[in-house]
């Protein structure tokens, strides 16, 4: 009876300790962070600006902007200075940040004990001079003629392209997939080397297909594998803006790790508290 009540003690205390909601489990006034403005239109820049009370050596900030339905918008690492400060630019709009409404800005520093979050409006009618203002990409990723770098991985996607241009790539753990925004002015198709680090399908050790999708809508596409990549090319039309390549594998951010180690506690735990039920069991 005794190890029983061990043994839920201790589930009990290691689950409160890392799966608080922020309410609980934030540590009040470790990071504060701020928008310079309540509400935004179609292309304008929303400076995002904060403050830790504590500086951690080479941790760097991560900024998470979600949209109403908590679809991930962009996702970004931010060095903080020498003065505890950092700051960062998002551009209002794009194909990621089409609905009007109300959209968060989470802020992470190292763990989720250290985090903030604020928000701010969205209205896709008018700017500021009252004026229609075209659609802008948001920069979720740092892009070449020839090459595009992901968060959180160092390696980089090949692509190339005719008919239009990528103006951001970032990954949606939740959804196994890589989504590609892009601007295509004319019917086209574009050619992604893909390392199997930052994206993957597979299913016991043997390759899966992939599913890819072009505005929601499912097509079909050509493949080549090597040990080390997946080589895709996808035709669209003019007008397309977001594909997603969903697979069973993608580059995984904060929250999915420690969701893993959670449950990787928890089933320790079941073990234990299985075996220690098996010792005391009376043996005739």
């Amino acid at each position: 009876m005794k190890a029983h009540l061990l043994v839920f003690t201790l589930s009990v205390m290691f689950i409160a300790s890392i799966g608080m909601t922020p309410a609980f489990g934030q540590v009040q006034g470790s990071i504060v962070v701020t928008t310079d403005k309540s509400s935004y239109s179609e292309g304008e820049i929303i400076l995002v600006t904060g403050e830790v009370r504590d500086l951690y050596s080479q941790t760097p900030v991560s900024v998470i902007v979600k949209a109403p339905n908590g679809n991930l918008v962009s996702i970004a690492q931010i060095t903080v200075g020498s003065d505890k400060k950092f700051s960062t630019e998002v551009t209002a709009g794009g194909a990621l940040m089409k609905t009007e409404g109300s959209y968060t800005i989470t802020v992470q520093y190292g763990t989720e004990n250290r985090s903030a979050i604020t928000a701010f409006e969205f209205d896709t009618s008018v700017d500021n001079n009252n004026n229609t203002t075209p659609t802008k990409p948001v920069e979720t990723s740092k892009i070449t003629g020839t090459t595009v770098s992901i968060q959180g991985s160092s390696d980089l996607i090949g692509y190339e392209i005719t008919g239009g241009k990528i103006v951001g790539v970032i990954p949606d753990v939740d959804a196994n997939s890589l989504i590609i925004s892009i601007d295509a002015s004319s019917d086209g198709s574009i050619t992604l080397t893909v390392p199997r680090s930052v994206l993957d399908a597979t299913n016991n050790g043997e390759d899966e297909d992939f599913f890819v999708l072009i505005d929601g809508e499912e097509v079909s596409f050509d493949e080549m594998i090597s040990s080390t990549d997946r080589k895709i090319t996808i035709s669209f039309p003019a007008g397309a803006e977001t594909i997603e390549i969903i697979g069973t594998y993608v580059i995984p951010e904060f929250g999915t790790i420690a969701a893993m180690i959670l449950a990787v506690a928890i089933i320790s735990i079941i073990a234990v508290s299985a075996k220690s039920r098996l010792s005391i069991i009376p043996r005739y």
